[in-house]
């Protein structure tokens, strides 16, 4: 109860990842979405669905409808779903303050988080120490896990450019969902 009351953002994101496991786990229910919901849709629905995949709460359901409507074209949808959820990647990094942003930062002032990030930078070095960042926000985004945790370690370690950040979310959200679609 205790880790739900400091963390309640992440402990609602693992309740809707359970959520929408067992909602799609329903035949019946894979069958709407296949035919009616975004499914009719075609690439506008990947659109929408690229779209969810970028924002926390909403991803689990997005992997979802990624794996229910099952596109003719891996590549093009992967490229539309990408451009969806760079869409939110976008307004992520612009309007961090309805992110994980809070939660993690205090993740991030946690002992266990301090003591780790020690003994990373003292085992590996600060220049390795801030690629393994880098790598571990490349995860964070093309994965459905909550992109706001990427791009707040992103945000956190350099000014990155806006361009430089739009190509690399783009790139790694084609990649996760292409990775979907062929699950």
């Amino acid at each position: 109860m205790k880790l739900f009351v400091k963390y309640p953002k992440i402990t609602i994101f693992v309740i809707v990842i359970i959520f929408a496991y067992l909602v799609f786990t329903i035949p019946s229910i894979r069958q709407f979405v296949s035919n009616l919901s975004l499914g009719s849709l075609g690439y506008i629905g990947i659109l929408i669905a690229g779209i969810l995949f970028g924002l926390g709460f909403t991803s689990p359901f997005a992997v979802a409808f990624f794996i229910v409507l099952e596109p003719s074209n891996l590549l093009l949808a992967s490229i539309v779903g990408g451009i969806g959820s760079l869409i939110s990647d976008l307004s992520i990094f612009e309007f961090d303050k309805l992110s994980f942003d809070d939660e993690f930062r205090k993740i991030k002032k946690s002992k266990i988080s301090k003591k780790i990030s020690l003994l990373i930078k003292n085992l590996l070095g600060k220049k390795a120490h801030i690629y393994l960042t880098y790598i571990i926000a490349g995860i964070f985004i093309a994965s459905p896990l909550p992109d706001e945790f990427g791009v707040t370690m992103i945000e956190g370690l350099t000014e990155i450019n806006v361009k430089i950040f739009t190509i690399i979310c783009f790139i790694l959200h084609a990649l996760g969902i292409f990775i979907i679609l062929s699950i």
